[in-house]
């Protein structure tokens, strides 16, 4: 990339980042929150390599994929020029990549069955450290999702509690695509209110302190309701190849 092409890139990111963040502040002041209850995850899913490493110097150190092997290239890409970088796995996560994602990553946000729990556990176990992960949670009910069904997570204690290596620390949802507003605020709400109760009965070693919800056309509604990671993308990135 020319230096003609990285200066037009931030200024279109900048520009992009000031607006959102002026949405954030406001969605934090309606919802009575704090703006640093709230990180930000930029979704480079459809930029390259090039253009996610111009992200930290502007700031958002928090970048999230949604396949593995995306994040591995752009993690290798990032290592060299962005070590502070943390790595966010938000997408469907596969038990044969969970060897070669788990070093790289901050937070698996999409953990969504018992199996992949207990090869997460296995895995970090054999690598001598812990996985720190999202329950995710089809809270819309849509046939084609992946997630724990909300009925599903009361079922979860016993499984979790005999976890070693495996750290849950939230839970994490996404709204029906066609959903209005008011449909995506019952969707998040419940489930802050499945946290809330999962936070009572989950073992204590399970903070259960973050809630992953909202993205590019529900973030407010999001923070309102009380997400602690919104995974945005098209509004920050659209365009930009």
């Amino acid at each position: 990339m020319d230096s003609t092409t990285q200066s037009r890139l931030k200024e279109v990111l900048t520009d992009r980042l000031k607006a959102v963040e002026e949405r954030i502040h406001a969605a934090c002041r309606r919802a009575g929150r704090s703006r640093a209850e709230v990180t930000l995850v930029a979704v480079t899913k459809t930029i390259s390599a090039e253009i996610a490493a111009l992200l930290p110097s502007l700031g958002v150190l928090d970048l999230g994929e949604s396949r593995p092997q995306e994040l591995w290239r752009k993690a290798a890409h990032l290592s060299k020029v962005a070590p502070r970088v943390r790595w966010h796995q938000v997408g469907h996560l596969q038990r044969n990549k969970i060897e070669a994602t788990l070093p790289l990553v901050h937070l698996i946000h999409s953990v969504d069955s018992i199996r992949l729990l207990n090869a997460l556990d296995q895995e970090a176990g054999r690598q001598q450290r812990t996985a720190v992960v999202l329950l995710e949670v089809n809270v819309s009910r849509e046939a084609n999702k992946h997630g724990f069904s909300p009925a599903e997570i009361p079922g979860l204690v016993k499984p979790i509690a005999g976890l070693k290596h495996v750290q849950v620390a939230g839970l994490m949802t996404m709204a029906a695509l066609e959903s209005d507003t008011q449909q995506s605020r019952r969707t998040f709400a419940e489930l802050r209110q499945l946290r809330d109760w999962c936070r009572t009965d989950f073992p204590p070693r399970h903070d259960l302190c973050q809630l992953s919800m909202g993205m590019t056309n529900d973030f407010e509604v999001a923070i309102e309701e009380g997400a602690t990671l919104i995974r945005l993308g098209t509004v920050l990135l659209e365009g930009l190849a």
